[in-house]
């Protein structure tokens, strides 16, 4: 599976070619009422869509869910709930504090990734208009799980994928996770899932932003707005 530091950048923007043909020399030459439409280049296919897939990532309590749909509300785009995509024998786990191995996430990851690409595909929810883009909450902490996502955009060049990591100090997790309530995270998790955490790397991982967490959570989804308008600018110019 490649990962970002070896998938190409895909090109933003599609441009129709134009092809001359034996039939429209032959016509120019022998019938002057086809000289006209001789002059005329042949429309190009429009731009094809770029659609973005953020994925809003870090461990239990960085405040993915929170940003999530705060970048959802300000992108008028879909929100998938990572959650919701965990079979009931994961929660199972978690709330018994046993950590999840990697056997445990290859078929959550898929599904929420399957989830992403039916997002973005037009339906009767969306009135058979796709969205520009989808925000998912997952906590993606291993770069292969990164890579598990990026499958998303391969061999798809309308869609690109993005992870927007929320970098939290691991004492202020704790007592974020410790405060929850009725959720089947429980404290204990943390600590497996620092020890799991690999920070994306600025340079190898192209297509991740980091968002260092030392504010309150409006600075901080302004901030992370902030980064996702200007990754858009550049897409939009390139």
């Amino acid at each position: 599976m490649l990962s970002a530091g070896e998938r190409p950048q895909p090109a933003m923007k599609n441009k129709g070619a134009v092809v001359d043909t034996p039939l429209n020399i032959n016509h120019t030459t022998t019938n002057p009422m086809w000289a006209d439409q001789a002059q005329q280049q042949p429309a190009a296919h429009p731009p094809q869509q770029i659609q973005h897939i953020w994925v809003v990532t870090g461990p239990a309590g960085c405040g993915k869910s929170t940003v999530g749909r705060g970048l959802q509300e300000e992108l008028g785009v879909p929100f998938l709930e990572g959650d919701d995509f965990h079979p009931a024998s994961n929660k199972t786990k978690m709330s018994n504090g046993v950590p999840l191995t990697d056997a445990d996430r290859w078929d959550w990851l898929i599904s929420l990734r399957q989830a992403a690409i039916a997002a973005l595909s037009p339906s009767e929810a969306n009135g058979y208009r796709p969205p520009t883009g989808v925000v998912v909450a997952c906590s993606a902490l291993k770069k292969k799980y990164r890579d598990v996502m990026r499958v998303a955009a391969y061999g798809s060049p309308a869609v690109q994928i993005h992870f927007l990591y929320l970098k939290v100090d691991p004492t202020a997790l704790l007592q974020r996770v410790t405060q929850r309530q009725a959720h089947y995270m429980k404290s204990s998790m943390v600590q497996s899932q620092l020890m799991d955490l690999e920070e994306p790397v600025v340079g190898d991982e192209w297509d991740a932003l980091i968002v260092d967490v030392h504010a309150g959570q409006a600075e901080v989804l302004q901030e992370v707005i902030a980064l996702v308008r200007d990754a858009l600018v550049k897409f939009q110019h390139s």
